[in-house]
């Protein structure tokens, strides 16, 4: 058979991804903060879009769904549900700050307010210590050395352990890097430009005059801390259990992270991006949050004004297309608003017993039951679901705290339990434990099996250690030394 070329027509059906549709998939899992911003850029880049006051009939149009066929509780429930913290082995105390409360002797910089001066004035920890070294009177090449120490900083004050691949860069040898590291660890507050936790200790102790032998030893022995063996500490230190327990609380009034008071960003408090409430009639209203959606308009009396000025092929096919830019995106916001509100009035729907009696009401769902109802696709519902929150009456949570995965019934054709309820019931399980006598996970095991919760101990041993909760032996140590 000979070989020839020729021409064939195919017919094939191909999901494209167009620049549009990728931007629309964004859209969709942004958290109402990005969208602001990318907003923002658009209406700067496009002449077209401008802001929607609220003066005109679409601003009035809200998105708003009531569902009254759900069963609404009698009384509003209080309260919010949240995560405690269970940081047993926190070693800090929340009041723990730097400082130098001995008044040591050493250079001050600025003064002995310089810290409280700087954080008052909002220096970024970058500021103060280039205006620290400027008073310290370094040399130009001192200084380079001590600017670029600088810029390595992570935000807790910490430098990356090795100094040779820097003395390598900055050509100089290893012993300059290390004099000019000394006079920066000498810069307030005590404790920065430190390579690991016990050097960051070190310095602030040094700082005090208090790192004597059995202080040094003491750091050099933090895993004990941690693991709780004050027995060997005592041996290793040679010191008594009333010495041990002073020299611990002098630790905890340290600060690990010293560079942390500076940069000190306020915290941004959660917007929620869909409200839910009790219906005047029963069941629950869910609306988006109408401060989080923003709202464009296409100014067509200002496209008709300069459509009539345009004169070149240019600027006629650039205000062609951005009358197409604006219009998908207000499409695409529009399309986003309605898509986040149909999730989460079915998540509402499916999570009704949990708004209305709480946690142990918690149903298990999956991205799957979400989407089959509402007739979308999984990913679709996971990007909706991403960096959204609920403000609920148990409080403002995010989307995807309603799904949670199925914990099996010991009983024969009963209902799954929540991993999340499970959770927390392991939680209040070991919060209710008597002193002395904490319960082991078997125990637990039993206990839950017993309450008809089908489940592995490996599965509740990662409960515990998920909420940082220590094992039976570590609860029992405690309990011990409480006495």
């Amino acid at each position: 058979m000979a070989l020839t070329p020729r021409l064939d027509l195919r017919q094939t059906q191909t999901l494209v991804m167009t620049p549009q549709l990728q931007q629309a998939i964004r859209l969709l899992q942004m958290s109402n903060l990005d969208l602001v911003e990318y907003v923002e850029r658009e209406i700067e880049q496009n002449p077209l879009l401008e802001r929607d006051d609220g003066s005109t009939a679409q601003a009035e149009e809200g998105a708003l769904a009531t569902m009254p066929d759900l069963t609404a509780p009698a009384e509003p429930p209080s309260g919010v549900v949240s995560e405690l913290d269970g940081d047993y082995d926190n070693l800090w105390s929340s009041d723990g700050a730097f400082g130098n409360p001995h008044g040591g002797e050493r250079w001050r910089g600025a003064g002995d307010g310089a810290i409280d001066s700087a954080v008052a004035d909002g220096l970024t920890l970058r500021e103060h210590l280039f205006q620290q070294m400027d008073l310290a009177g370094f040399d130009p090449f001192d200084k380079l050395i001590g600017a670029h120490l600088i810029d390595l900083l992570d935000e807790a004050g910490y430098l990356p352990a090795e100094l040779t691949p820097i003395a390598r860069q900055l050509g100089c040898t290893l012993a300059r890097i290390e004099a000019t590291l000394g006079r920066l660890q000498e810069i307030d507050p005590p404790g920065l430009f430190c390579r690991d936790l016990r050097e960051c200790l070190a310095l602030q102790l040094g700082d005090r005059d208090r790192l004597d032998e059995a202080m040094a030893m003491l750091l050099d022995n933090l895993h004990l801390v941690a693991a709780h063996q004050y027995h060997e500490l005592c041996l290793r230190c040679r010191v008594d259990e009333a010495r041990l327990a002073a020299m611990l609380a002098e630790i905890r009034a340290l600060d690990p992270k010293p560079g942390l008071a500076f940069d000190s960003a306020v915290a941004q408090p959660i917007i929620p991006d869909v409200i839910v409430r009790h219906a005047a009639g029963g069941g629950w209203t869910v609306e988006l949050n109408a401060d989080t959606l923003p709202r464009l308009l296409v100014n067509r009396r200002y496209l008709a004004r300069i459509t009539r000025q345009a004169r070149s092929k240019a600027e006629k096919e650039y205000l062609t297309e951005r009358l197409h830019s604006a219009n998908w995106l207000v499409r695409s916001l529009d399309q986003r608003a309605n898509t986040i509100l149909r999730v989460a009035t079915e998540l509402v729907h499916q999570q009704e017993s949990f708004l209305a009696a709480g946690i142990d009401h918690l149903k298990p769902l999956i991205l799957r039951d979400i989407a089959e109802v509402i007739g979308m696709h999984e990913s679709t519902v996971s990007r909706v679901t991403a960096n959204k929150y609920m403000a609920t009456p148990r409080g403002t949570l995010e989307m995807r705290y309603f799904f949670t995965h199925a914990i099996a019934s010991t009983a024969v054709n009963g209902e799954p339990h929540s991993a999340e309820k499970v959770r927390q019931r392991v939680k209040a399980l070991i919060a209710a434990e008597e002193a002395g006598k904490p319960l082991s996970d078997d125990r637990l095991v039993t206990i839950l099996r017993e309450e008809g919760i089908d489940i592995a101990r490996r599965t509740v041993a990662k409960y515990r250690e998920s909420q940082r909760i220590p094992s039976s032996l570590d609860r029992r140590r405690r309990y011990r030394r409480a006495l």
